[in-house]
């Protein structure tokens, strides 16, 4: 009897465990948090170092949204658009390394998109949440496009890099990256993936949202008017504790003193920097969601955005602390934080979510619709 309860617990121990180490598990290609949070606090003059993790592994890029052009705060969020019952059939792609512009089917976007966006081993709920949100990214565009054209983009919806696999890929690319023996199995997981949910989109008072996602945020996604310009209503901050799981959720970037102040100098000449190196960063202002919107840096306020880039960071929620050492940057997640979190959408699936109570998580109020296809 006590052998037969000790294979029970050991059991049930498992179902809880494996869905935890399934998440755990990178990807072998290419993708670009509220259980406990880390302490807000800048600056302190006597904080030990720790480990430092790998900065951002190579299997990993940046998701390749790219800030969306949303409405100017004071304006109505949604653009009223047109011929949405019966969708888009292809979309015009500006190929960043050629410079062409090609015309690539709903299908094949779509699939290139998700291929290109989330790690194949993700769960297939996750990868449909994904084509869904790349779908309607591209929707969106493609109406924005039209009526303000972009000159940079030579008529096209918007661009992307196959030969590199950021934004949209093709089949021969993606095949050749994951190789054999895996090239087929991979490509098929995406084919099922995309096709299930071709015809479903995002809108939000009858219009295509901008369906931002980015890899892990810091267990809280961000709200887009603290990343960019103006306010979308379905980008709020939500939970997503699944993030805390993803591997390199907390990276560390240490640099010395002199290569911290000779960056912020070069970037912002005006800086005073004449102080103690422990006194460079302060008065952090920051979201609900933990990201820094504001922080003053030599007399120069900043947002975080600009600390993230200037120093190469994954994402613009941090800590920075002081040593004799130098500084230490500490980074949780990985991305602009807005939308979608991949790593989270992941994590929801392995609990059970479908691909439509993932999206619902991670886009307030929108409406998941299915639009008229006509065979391609």
């Amino acid at each position: 009897m006590k052998a037969a309860a000790l294979y029970i617990a050991i059991f049930a121990l498992a179902l809880l465990i494996i869905p935890m180490i399934a998440i755990n598990m990178r990807d072998m290609g290419p993708p670009e948090n509220e259980a406990v949070i880390h302490t807000p606090i800048i600056s302190s003059p006597v904080i030990q170092d720790t480990d430092v993790p790998e900065q951002d592994g190579e299997s990993e890029k940046m998701p390749a949204v790219q800030a969306p052009e949303l409405p100017a705060e004071n304006e109505n969020a949604a653009r009223q658009t047109a011929g949405t019952e019966n969708g888009v059939l292809s979309f015009r792609i500006l190929d960043e390394s050629t410079g062409k512009v090609n015309d690539v089917s709903l299908r094949d976007y779509v699939r290139g998109a998700v291929a290109s966006e989330m790690p194949v081993s993700f769960h297939m709920e996750a990868l449909k949440a994904q084509a869904v949100a790349a779908h309607t990214y591209a929707l969106h565009q493609h109406y924005t496009q039209q009526k303000n054209p972009d000159p940079a983009l030579k008529g096209a919806d918007f661009s992307a890099d196959p030969a590199n696999m950021l934004v949209y890929s093709t089949e021969e690319r993606v095949k050749a990256f994951y190789g054999e023996p895996y090239a087929d199995a991979h490509w098929n997981k995406i084919c099922e993936a995309a096709d299930s949910v071709l015809p479903y989109i995002m809108e939000y008072e009858d219009e295509p949202i901008v369906a931002a996602y980015h890899a892990m945020s810091a267990g809280m996604t961000e709200a887009a008017e603290n990343v960019w310009s103006g306010r979308a209503d379905y980008l709020l901050p939500a939970e997503s504790v699944g993030d805390y799981l993803a591997p390199d959720y907390e990276t560390r970037v240490n640099l010395s003193a002199d290569e911290v102040k000779s960056a912020l100098l070069g970037a912002y000449p005006s800086m005073d920097l004449s102080g103690k190196p422990g006194g460079w960063f302060s008065d952090i202002v920051r979201s609900d969601s933990g990201y820094i919107t504001e922080i003053d840096v030599g007399g120069v306020l900043l947002h975080g955005k600009d600390i993230r880039t200037l120093f190469g960071l994954r994402s613009h929620n941090m800590d920075i602390f002081y040593t004799d050492q130098g500084f230490s940057f500490a980074v949780y997640g990985h991305g602009h934080g807005v939308g979608l979190s991949q790593y989270g959408a992941d994590f929801l699936a392995r609990q059970g979510y479908t691909f439509d109570q993932i999206l619902e998580n991670y886009y307030s109020g929108v409406t998941l619709k299915q639009i008229m296809l006509n065979a391609d």
